[in-house]
């Protein structure tokens, strides 16, 4: 599906509009009543922009390039260079290589030779890592350590690509961080929100892609409508996404509805509720194990 004008996907920039005004709230006013209220409020507003970075990556709300990184160029999360996230999720979009421990750049999986090296230390850290607490709690810190390591490492060996990516990330970030240091919200709070809204971020990706024979069941359908959906963009009904990855997301829904047979016979049923049922089966148990279970190198 694509489009034939110029002409701006308008329920993305109202929602961008009002992401930045939450945003602002959250800095400028809610922080002089109450910490506990603009932490959270800020949180949801950096992950709603990260979702909205998604879609600026897929081809919206223009149809312009330029347009899209403009509209979404502040770094609100701090940590994460548009550029890299752009780069990284694309390749991520060559369905044969999901779940691929090396070829995959947003895969949770190890190589089983690389899981048998690691300390047992390391290994409990991922294997916590694996449940949604885990998930929620310490994997910002090793989902951005493990990103900043390898383009540290692309970096050094001469990628300028990379180094591009992250010389444009300078002034986005400093352009939040100001923000946020001449706001009356402490900087450590705002800091708080940025990993909160990090956090969030990673209930939509911790099982959205599982290890499977066949490329077409490795992408999931969670029939979700609540305020996760929302603010995952109906990124929940994910094999609709990576079918038809230039749809905007007020789109996907009715696509989904539309035909649900075809999609869930696509993904072999690999389906969940809601989000709610994701919490109650895998808050404090592992869906998965980390090395890959079928993963054979070449």
């Amino acid at each position: 599906m694509t489009r034939k004008t110029d002409s701006a996907e308008w329920p993305t920039l109202g929602l961008l509009a009002l992401t930045y005004a939450l945003w602002a709230a959250g800095l400028f006013w809610l922080s002089t009543l109450s910490l506990w209220m603009a932490v959270p409020v800020t949180a949801w507003a950096i992950a709603q922009h990260a979702s909205l970075q998604h879609e600026a990556i897929h081809g919206h709300p223009f149809r312009r390039r330029w347009l899209n990184e403009a509209v979404v160029f502040p770094a609100l999360a701090l940590v994460i260079p548009y550029r890299r996230f752009r780069d990284t999720h694309l390749a991520h979009h060559h369905d044969s290589m999901l779940t691929d421990p090396y070829d995959d750049p947003e895969t949770n999986y190890f190589d089983g030779t690389a899981w048998e090296r690691l300390p047992a230390l390391g290994r409990g850290i991922y294997l916590f890592n694996n449940t949604l607490v885990g998930r929620l709690l310490i994997g910002p810190v090793i989902g951005t350590a493990t990103f900043i390591a390898n383009d540290l490492r692309a970096m050094r060996r001469g990628n300028r690509a990379v180094a591009r990516a992250w010389a444009w990330h300078l002034p986005a970030a400093a352009l939040a961080l100001g923000v946020a240091m001449a706001a009356p919200m402490p900087l450590w709070a705002y800091l708080a929100a940025a990993y909160a809204g990090l956090s969030l971020l990673k209930i939509r990706t911790f099982l959205e892609h599982q290890a499977h024979e066949k490329v077409r069941a490795r992408t999931v359908i969670i029939e979700d409508r609540g305020p996760l959906a929302l603010l995952f963009l109906n990124n929940n009904l994910h094999v609709v996404h990576h079918m038809h990855p230039r749809v905007p997301w007020y789109r996907l829904p009715r696509l989904y509805r539309a035909n649900p047979k075809r999609y869930l016979g696509i993904n072999e049923h690999y389906r969940y509720d809601s989000y709610a049922e994701v919490f109650r089966r895998y808050l404090f148990a592992r869906k998965d194990p980390v090395p890959h279970p079928i993963w054979r190198r070449g």
